[in-house]
């Protein structure tokens, strides 16, 4: 199984809307309608709303079919007139065969109607049908009366599928209540839309098949669970991402957490925020305000008690992980999770197995591609097409055979082949071949990854490393600001490493690499010095940063090491006040500083930080922030919505009269405390 390729970014980029709105202005334009845009509008969600009262002609206005199409979403307000009108009749048809055919998502609102009338075409909907329908009778044109007709026909079944759409029923509610769950509503299916594209996948026909037919079974009985297990690169988290995509919107909650066993090994404290992802996704909350472990499993289980969920844990090594996200208290019913592990056994030693009634288990397990579809993939990714160039075809397969199936391989084996002449190609195979071809797939595999990082040059090698021991999950544009000052081409770079599948942007823009991709890269940097991390390049284990500074070990050979600071409470646990006691006059300071707790006063007179860049406060215990105009490349400051005080007490001088040096000011993040609602942004 792989990835073939994704929807064309030209469909994304011809997006200018984010909602149309399809109404009857009669009944609903200065009231409700009104304050739905509005709403749409206060949550930064483009929104497109026909201002025109007065319908002129039969058909359909162009600048409404344009904006149909180029909105990802549609919200439909059903009211009692919206069938007496043909525009609302087109606009229906229209957004239903758009979401056939792209993706876009419908949210159907009944405005003091029955859903059933609209269904089953009675009330004031039959009766506008039926004017329509005489009408059409009436006309002479035999053409027009035959387009008429058709077009009657399109409108009923409409109705018909729309009624059958989950949304929302404002017959006898609060209008301001409905209008808050729509507006939620459709930010939590937009964000999901612009994440997570669906790609297209080959070899994986048997496999769909398989989890849509569970996922339709037992929609109203037990929840249940299914496990997708298989060696590294194989594919579960692509397959399961994909069937996440294509049904989440038939669940009343759902939430995908990635790359779990990755974080947990990386971050000492991330379970706490894996159960804080999930608990937001289920509760469709943005933020979630605790800090207890225990006490976010325990209200975890409460939510999934009391909402038909869809649920994809990724990447799960260990079955406590299982437990500390899901649990022991079962799930409502209906519901449906899905595992992917390497470890095929690993789900049913959770708790929630050794309750009196367990959930019900489905495995589902992983080979690889067929030959014929690795030859397709590899072609693919070094061809640009699913058939070898003409003089390739043996090397082609001989290429793919190696790989055993293993679409990650194949992948990153193929794009660096990509414009490659046959000699390349038969030097590529003569390396992979010199041990002959190894008993174990996953030493081939290993073998098919290195071949590939060895043909980058010498620059994109240590990017590559860089971002593999420390920037994967990170947002691209503060790792370029980073990298760039340590005198990489970062935006090329990564740009080259994209294009050999070494790494891939997330949807909200972070920097994402396979598992065995990453653990290659590190095992690079691990090799320079076994025993000692000291002597390494690079040192991406806390406990070894901590121990490195601690003994003062550091050599001329690091070029960068990451701390958790929450490791530092104890050793800091006895200092206080500020630290003006240090001198920061290094020009060449780290780029991002982060304070740590307890500090409460960064400095009382300015310091000159000629470098700093980026500056983190999040979860400090400052009090007062000031003396920045020591700062003059400062482009990035966050930590001030979660900060208690805002960072500053209300009375204190920091207002924006306070950056004297703007230049190179590109993003502030403002507190709420501060009542502002604007970004200060260089000046041109």
């Amino acid at each position: 199984m792989a990835i073939l390729n994704e929807l064309p970014e030209e469909q994304e980029a011809a997006m200018t809307y984010d909602v149309f709105l399809s109404f009857r202005g009669k009944d609903t334009r200065l009231g409700f309608m009104d304050h739905l845009y509005q709403a749409l509008v206060n949550e930064n969600i483009s929104t497109f709303l026909d201002e025109e009262e007065v319908e002129t002609g039969e058909e359909l206005k162009p600048e409404l079919a344009r904006a149909i199409k180029s909105s990802r979403a549609s919200i439909i307000v059903l009211s009692k007139n919206y069938a007496s009108s043909t525009w609302c009749l087109d606009e229906l048809v229209m957004i239903l065969e758009q979401r056939k055919v792209s993706n876009h998502i419908v949210l159907p609102i009944f405005y003091n109607v029955e859903p059933t009338h609209v269904r089953k075409q009675e009330s004031t909907f039959g009766e506008a049908l039926f004017e329509h329908k005489q009408r059409i009778e009436s006309e002479k044109d035999v053409e027009k009366k035959t387009q008429g007709a058709r077009k009657l026909e399109m409108w009923m079944k409409g109705l018909t599928e729309i009624a059958d759409l989950k949304g929302k029923d404002a017959t006898g509610r609060r209008e301001t209540v409905v209008i808050e769950e729509v507006v939620k509503e459709i930010t939590t299916r937009l964000e999901l839309h612009l994440q997570r594209r669906i790609p297209h996948l080959i070899g994986m026909d048997d496999s769909i098949f398989t989890i849509s037919s569970w996922l339709k079974r037992g929609s109203s009985e037990a929840a249940e669970i299914l496990t997708i297990w298989g060696m590294p690169g194989i594919g579960k988290t692509t397959l399961a991402e994909y069937m996440f995509t294509s049904h989440c919107h038939k669940f009343e909650s759902s939430s995908f957490v990635e790359a779990i066993g990755r974080r947990c090994a990386q971050q000492p404290y991330s379970q706490l925020d894996l159960q804080k992802q999930l608990l937001g996704d289920v509760l469709k909350k943005r933020k979630i305000e605790e800090n207890n472990a225990d006490l976010c499993t325990s209200k975890v289980e409460k939510a999934l008690s009391r909402k038909k969920a869809l649920l994809v844990l990724d990447d799960v090594d260990n079955f406590e992980q299982l437990d500390v996200l899901i649990g022991t208290k079962g799930f409502h019913p209906g519901s449906k999770i899905i595992v992917t592990t390497k470890d095929g056994s690993l789900t049913e030693k959770c708790s929630l197995f050794r309750m009196k009634f367990p959930p019900k288990h489905t495995k589902l397990a992983l080979h690889g591609l067929r030959d014929t579809e690795s030859v397709r993939l590899l072609c693919w990714h070094a061809f640009g097409n699913n058939d070898p160039k003409k003089g390739y075809e043996k090397e082609a397969e001989r290429v793919a055979k190696f790989c055993g199936g293993h679409p990650l391989a194949i992948k990153v084996l193929g794009s660096s082949l990509i414009n490659k002449d046959a000699a390349i190609w038969s030097d590529v195979l003569e390396m992979l071949e010199a041990k002959g071809y190894l008993t174990d797939v996953q030493e081939n595999v290993q073998k098919a990854l290195q071949i590939s990082f060895d043909s980058l040059s010498g620059d994109c090698k240590e990017l590559f490393k860089h971002i593999a021991c420390f920037f994967v999950g990170k947002e691209r544009e503060v790792t370029e600001t980073i990298l760039k000052e340590c005198g990489f081409q970062t935006s090329y770079g990564i740009n080259k490493l994209i294009d050999r599948c070494l790494l891939t942007i997330g949807g909200r823009n972070e920097l994402r690499m396979h598992q065995l991709l990453q653990e290659m890269g590190r095992d690079l940097v691990r090799k320079e010095s076994p025993d000692k991390p000291w002597k390494r390049s690079r040192v991406w284990k806390h406990e070894e940063s901590l121990d490195l500074l601690k003994k003062d070990k550091g050599t001329h050979r690091i070029q960068g090491l990451i701390l958790d600071t929450n490791l530092l409470r104890k050793e800091l646990s006895h200092r206080s006040g500020s630290l003006t006691e240090h001198n920061f006059q290094n020009d060449d300071v780290n780029k991002s500083l982060r304070a740590a707790q307890p500090i409460q006063m960064l400095w009382k007179k300015p310091k000159h930080l000629g470098s700093l860049k980026i500056l983190n406060l999040s979860n400090s215990k400052l009090v007062r922030v000031e003396g920045f105009s020591g700062l003059p490349a400062l482009e990035r400051r966050s930590g001030y919505r979660s900060h208690p005080y805002g960072l500053v007490q209300r009375n204190s001088q920091f207002q924006s009269r306070c950056f004297t040096n703007l230049e190179y000011l590109a993003h502030v993040f403002m507190g709420k405390q501060f009542q502002i609602g604007y970004i200060i942004k260089a000046r041109a």
